[in-house]
């Protein structure tokens, strides 16, 4: 492995550890887990199938029930029938949840900020459109 490669795959390393304190933290100040704040991220833009959830997550089925079950009962998520497959339910987000997404959107960003404060503007879309092209 060159030094290059080496270079940056322990620089991702980093940051992949100083994320995920972040998310860990501001999920735990919300009384969520960090599968939890994962799943909430899943569904701010998309109304998935239990399964379609369980493959995003790579969560077994049976895990991701109970964590949507729970998450339900908390009044964070509702679930409908599928109208193209009855024996599917789709999953999205309640009113309660969208509110509570603006509040930990808003600690994520005071929390990573600093990752991102030595970084130019340049830099930053520069960083967005390489991480972007490295996740597709």
């Amino acid at each position: 492995m060159t030094t290059d490669l080496a270079d940056l795959r322990d620089a991702l390393v980093r940051t992949s550890f100083a994320l995920m304190a972040a998310l860990t933290e501001v999920a735990a100040s919300y009384d969520l887990s960090l599968t939890q704040l994962r799943v909430l991220g899943i569904l701010r833009d998309r109304e998935p199938t239990m399964a379609e959830l369980a493959t995003y997550t790579g969560l077994e089925r049976s895990t991701m029930s109970g964590l949507i079950d729970r998450a339900a009962q908390r009044g964070l998520v509702a679930k409908t029938p599928d109208h193209t497959d009855g024996r599917s339910v789709r999953v999205r987000l309640t009113a309660q949840a969208r509110q509570l997404e603006r509040q930990i959107t808003a600690a994520v960003s005071e929390r990573i900020t600093p990752l991102l404060e030595n970084l130019s503007g340049s830099e930053q879309k520069r960083l967005t459109a390489l991480l972007t092209k490295a996740l597709t």
